[in-house]
Formats: structure tokens, C-alpha cells, sequence
């Protein structure tokens, strides 16, 4: 199933609805205990009768939609720095043993079509289109070989960078975490209907015409399985955590000269099968 947590202009509340097509299909307004994010339907974890109890609604258009977060409150929300090669040797790092963590908070996401801050401190904001998983069940220890029964979902990320901050410390956490870089959604799709661990699927972020990044998910060091199960030896995977996989090569930073991202522009992420994250560039105003 596709998923689109948003509100329309008739409600402010939101609701979660199954998309088809263009189409989307209110499943709160069947159901008020699904809620106003994916959160029940995770802890559900069986969906089975939801696209019949969908079919009783009458759809409205997708584009009829604002989206919100898919989650209002995530839990954890872990990313990986350097999970293809090409995009560690532009950075000029060398090739890890064990994944490069970092965590991010939740000021730092906005749902998809939002406004992504440039910051006033920095003209140096960039983009990582990656994909994001959506944990739907509590785990220790998960081996690679069940890691993916663990997995409730696939989103689209981009995980906006402000790279003289990030590079101020080791730790990467004040480049990843300004408020409001983080856009994510609007689709979580369930995993049956993509490849197993979303592997082999396109990867592309762009500005109007201009072709950004353009890969595969299948260039991943760490696939989804293996980040699962790497992750889970440490801390335990709760429903509603979110992983940040990483982001294939052509990063701004990297170009020469580099490529910021400007205000005025919209920056576009996408994954195949999976979705277009699309949100304006606006410069932050100090109050």
C-alpha cells in the first residue's frame, strides 16, 4: 500500500489515506482510531481489509492534499553518512568498516512541499536525496536475515546539510540538525510493493532541469538489512524509529565550484517507485 498522512483545505486535521494513482482514500475518516499519522497502523502492523475499507470512501485528488509528516513524534531518527562509494570519495574520506552514524532531531524535519530553510548564518545549504525506512517492530540483535520483517515502510529523504557547520566539529551534528532541512514523505509504501530491501530502484535529486544526483539504491555499502541488523546490536529498534540510508553522489560541496542551494529555487528528490519530495528554498529571517 501507499500511504499519504495530510490535511485539506475543508479540514486542518490530518488524516492518513491510501493513494492510488492519483487518487487518495481516507482511511481515518473509516476508521478514527487510525488517527491523524501512521503511528496506529504500525502498531496494527496487520493491514490486511484497509484497501476494501478505503474502496467505501469516496477519493479526492492526491493534489488536494497537504502533506504532514508521515509520523508527528518519530522515535529515534538515525542516519547514515557514507553509504556509496562514489559519494565517500568525493568527500574525500576514506572507505569505513562500520557505518557512519548521526542522529537528527525532530526540529530539523519538515513534511514534503514545506519550506526547507536556508539559514542566515550560512549560505552553504545542500542536498542528500536518500531513502528513509520506517521501523514497525521492536527489535535486539536482529539478524540480516530478519531484518526486513522489521521494516513497516519506504519514504523519500533529503537530508539538508549546512556543510561549514557540519565540518566545525567531527561530530556532524550541527550541519545536520538546523531546523527545518529535513524534508521527508509525502509516500510511505509498504514493502511488498517494491523490491526486497528497496534495492535496485533509481535515485535522483534535481532543481528544475538540472540533474543533481542520479544513481541506484543497489550502490548502498550497507543495504537495509545489514543496517538493521547493525544498528539493533546497540540500541533497540522501536516501531516509529526512522533510518536515513545515505546518499549517492553528486553533493554540492563536492562540485567545483560548489552548488548551493539558493532561495527561490525548489529542490526535488526522488525514488523510484517510492515518490517525488519537493520543497521551496526560503531564506530564514531573524527575528
Amino acid at each position: 500500500m501507499r500511504f499519504l498522512v495530510g490535511s485539506t483545505a475543508n479540514s486542518s486535521e490530518n488524516h492518513v489515506y491510501n493513494v492510488v494513482d492519483d487518487q487518495a482514500y481516507d482511511l481515518t475518516a473509516q476508521d478514527f482510531s487510525i488517527g491523524s499519522d501512521l503511528m496506529a497502523l504500525i502498531e496494527r502492523q496487520d493491514l490486511s481489509g484497509l484497501e476494501a475499507k478505503a474502496a467505501a470512501t469516496s477519493p479526492i485528488l492526491v493534489s488536494d492534499v497537504t502533506p504532514a509528516m508521515p509520523l508527528e513524534r518519530p522515535g529515534k531518527i538515525v542516519c547514515l553518512g557514507l553509504n556509496y562509494v562514489d559519494h565517500i570519495k568525493e568527500g574525500g574520506y576514506d572507505i569505513p568498516e562500520y557505518p557512519a552514524l548521526f542522529m537528527r532531531g525532530l526540529n530539523s524535519m519538515i513534511p514534503a512541499g514545506a519550506p526547507m530553510l536556508l539559514p542566515s548564518c550560512s549560505e552553504q545549504l545542500d542536498y542528500e536525496v536518500e531513502l528513509m525506512v520506517l521501523i514497525g517492530k521492536q527489535g535486539k540483535h536482529i539478524s540480516e536475515d530478519d531484518a526486513l520483517q522489521h521494516v513497516f515502510g519506504y519514504s523519500v529523504f533529503n537530508d539538508g546539510s549546512v556543510r561549514n557547520y557540519q565540518r566545525k566539529t567531527h561530530q556532524w551534528t550541527p550541519g545536520k540538525n538546523f531546523d527545518a532541512t529535513g524534508p521527508v514523505g509525502p509516500y510511505v509504501v509498504t514493502p511488498d510493493e517494491l523490491p526486497e530491501g528497496a534495492s535496485g530502484l533509481k535515485i535522483e535529486s534535481r532543481v528544475g532541469d538540472e540533474i543533481l544526483q542520479s544513481a541506484n539504491t543497489s550502490e548502498m555499502l550497507w543495504p537495509v538489512a545489514r543496517t538493521i541488523s547493525t544498528i539493533s546490536t546497540y540500541s533497540t529498534l522501536e516501531p516509529g524509529d526512522m533510518l536515513a540510508m545515505g546518499t549517492p553522489p553528486g553533493v554540492g560541496h563536492a562540485r567545483k565550484p560548489p552548488r548551493w542551494l539558493r532561495a527561490g529555487e525548489v529542490i526535488e528528490v526522488e525514488i523510484e517507485g517510492i515518490g517525488i519530495c519537493a520543497n521551496p528554498i526560503v531564506a530564514e529571517t531573524n527575528v
